[in-house]
């Protein structure tokens, strides 16, 4: 299998150039040029790497690796034009696993790729998760529902798979914000009895199941349904 790569870069010319090398010498590289739509692709894509540009528009690359390691460990490597030491130790300090300064050979970042995905290791297979007739694959992000495939958005997968994650633990709406949202969430706790509707609608009432319960007062849990 290709290792896969994400490069979030909004240089358009420079990205298409590295995804070529890249290409060439046998990785499957996708590509993003704005800051939220990078993290968007880096949280729900497979990815066993990802470059990011420090400079983006949208969300900067150090807001990029911060919200991305709340939920992910995929190896991480800073691309930027600044060469100052503090950029590079905010960098690593965030979460990065290695840090390259623009202009540079594509000799040295092809090693430095070879060097992260090495210490990485091979990709463990992720856990299906299971509640009923409920089945979740964190890996390829996909939900079944008796054996049917169901659609989500983001935000409903992440909050089903955290839900599922605590599968017979009640979980409190604050508690799902900091976890799903994010702990610097400025909404509204009613933001999680929405999506908790539109789970309901795609699986408990399209499917007649009673996954999702209720608890008055506290919050909401999931059970293996009998």
């Amino acid at each position: 299998m290709k290792p896969k790569i994400l490069i979030i870069e909004d240089e358009e010319k420079f990205a298409r150039f590295v995804e070529m090398e890249l290409t060439y010498e046998g990785y499957e590289v996708s590509k993003a040029h704005h800051g939220r739509i990078g993290l968007e692709m880096a949280e729900s894509g497979d990815y066993d790497l990802v470059l990011l540009d420090v400079m983006l528009p949208g969300l900067s690359g150090m807001e990029v690796l911060r919200r991305l390691r709340r939920t992910s460990s995929v190896p991480v490597i800073m691309l930027t034009a600044r060469d100052s030491v503090m950029d590079k130790v905010s960098g690593l300090d965030s979460g990065a696993d290695d840090y390259i300064t623009k202009p540079f050979a594509i000799e040295e970042l092809l090693a430095r790729i070879r060097n992260v995905l090495r210490k990485a290791g091979p990709r463990t297979e992720t856990r299906l998760l299971r509640a009923g007739e409920v089945a979740l694959d964190p890996g390829s992000r996909q939900v079944t529902v008796c054996g049917e495939p169901v659609e989500l958005t983001k935000r409903e997968f992440d909050l089903l798979q955290y839900l599922m994650e605590n599968k017979g633990i009640v979980l409190s709406r604050e508690n799902i914000l900091e976890k799903v949202w994010g702990y610097d969430f400025e909404g509204e706790t009613n933001a999680v009895d929405v999506y908790i509707r539109f789970l309901r609608s795609k699986i408990d009432e399209a499917f007649g199941l009673k996954l999702i319960s209720t608890v008055r007062g506290v919050g909401y849990v999931i059970r293996d349904e009998k």
